[in-house]
């Protein structure tokens, strides 16, 4: 219990979470007749797997292709397929994150890069700025479902034995969902802030395309390769930096050599937060095994849930209130090891599962009050995260929607694995 209450405290006082967490546990292990240097074993222990080395690389590779000007390259030809429409920007907006989930798998990296831009602009044509913020971190949910996403790596290293592969392709058809949910919205409550604009003509919309083709062939390339059995996850990812490196050097020939130290640096310094919180939570999860805390609560979850569904509405409710307080991975990373065993005990597939708690957490990056992606796009549009909030609360519920949809209806989400046979 001392351990537990440490872990409540700095949560409270917002410190954090890697850190509340790894004194939380440093504390109950002095409860416990153990050497306190076993946590620092059980961390290292934690990070010393092969398939983690694919997040720093799509970090890395993410770093590498915004530095090189491709977002702007994702913004045209995203213009040049549905810009001439009802709230044209808006839709832009929404459907760049679609194309640049296929490079980054982050919804903070999403909404960092491709707020600078769209931010400024769309109130330049008349719509709210905060608004403008709101879409923006609401349709960077869409970049940790469309692979490769790194939350669905971190979702595989946890529970072992599900494959990367089918994750990716499960992931597609809800992002996809979420951008169409999202466009009809706007469409009908936002065409009336800034006037239709002309549709581009042919020609211009064949240099959008000829412009992006780079960006576009690299998450083809990812998957393609990690489905055909080419290349593991890791493996992809290395290629997917140096792909992202040689074309930002000598195809697009806008990636300077003395640009690489500072898109190197901010990649560790993105990449280290990540795994030092997976390397705390894995200590974290070793010592609730080793207190059987997982099996305890399986065991009185099942003696009250029968049914896979309302297993499925317990998780649905308990992931949306931990999103609230929670960063996603974080969350992740404490409740799949006692979440999971119980979805397996009661029948249900373990990649409808990940794709359904995966969507939920992601959920929490854009629902006040620790949304990290609120606060990303408020450090870009600075008003406030009170009127972010409110603006995004009707996008918020078409989220819910698409998540009520993927979660009663599991063939939205295992149809294209199992078309490629996993």
């Amino acid at each position: 219990m001392l351990g537990f209450g440490i872990l409540i405290v700095l949560l409270v006082i917002g410190s954090p979470i890697a850190f509340a967490i790894l004194l939380g546990v440093v504390g109950h292990v002095y409860t416990l007749p153990f050497n306190v240097s076993l946590v620092a074993q059980r961390i290292f222990s934690g990070l010393d797997s092969f398939s983690i080395l694919a997040i720093p690389l799509f970090v890395l590779a993410g770093e590498l292709m915004n530095e090189s000007g491709i977002t702007g390259r994702i913004i045209n030809f995203a213009n040049a397929l549905v810009g001439h429409m009802r709230a044209g920007l808006a839709h832009v907006n929404i459907w760049a994150s679609v194309i640049f989930a296929g490079l980054s798998g982050s919804a903070v990296a999403d909404t960092s890069a491709l707020g600078r831009v769209f931010i400024p602009t769309m109130e330049k044509e008349g719509y709210p700025r905060a608004f403008a913020a709101a879409l923006t971190a609401a349709s960077s949910v869409i970049g940790p479902m469309i692979p490769p996403s790194i939350p669905v790596i971190i979702y595989a290293l946890i529970t072992t034995g599900v494959s990367v592969p089918a994750l990716f392709l499960a992931g597609v058809t809800p992002g996809l969902f979420l951008a169409v949910g999202l466009s009809v919205y706007v469409y009908f409550f936002a065409g009336h802030y800034a006037p239709i604009k002309a549709k581009l003509s042919v020609k211009e919309r064949l240099k959008a395309f000829v412009d992006a083709w780079i960006p576009l062939f690299m998450p083809v390339f990812i998957v393609g390769s990690i489905l055909t059995g080419i290349v593991t996850p890791t493996e992809a990812a290395a290629f997917a930096a140096a792909y992202a490196l040689l074309a930002g050097i000598f195809i697009l020939k806008s990636l300077k050599l003395s640009d690489l130290p500072r898109v190197f640096i901010r990649a560790m310094r993105d990449s280290s937060v990540i795994l030092i919180v997976i390397g705390v939570v894995a200590a974290a999860n070793w010592l609730l095994t080793f207190s059987r805390v997982p099996q305890t609560v399986s065991q009185m979850v099942l003696e009250q849930v029968s049914s896979p569904w309302m297993f499925l509405i317990l998780v649905n409710v308990i992931l949306l209130v931990v999103g609230l307080f929670l960063e996603g991975i974080a969350a992740m990373l404490i409740l799949l090891p006692i979440l999971h065993p119980i979805a397996m005990s009661l029948g249900i597939d373990p990649v409808h599962f990940g794709i359904v708690v995966i969507f939920n957490l992601m959920i929490g990056l854009v629902t006040p009050p620790m949304g990290i992606c609120l606060f990303v796009s408020n450090s870009i549009a600075n008003v406030g995260i009170a009127a972010i909030s409110r603006q995004i609360m009707p996008l918020f519920l078409v989220e819910l929607a698409v998540l009520i949809l993927i979660t009663f209806v599991p063939s939205t989400v295992t149809f294209l694995p199992t078309l490629f046979g996993y």
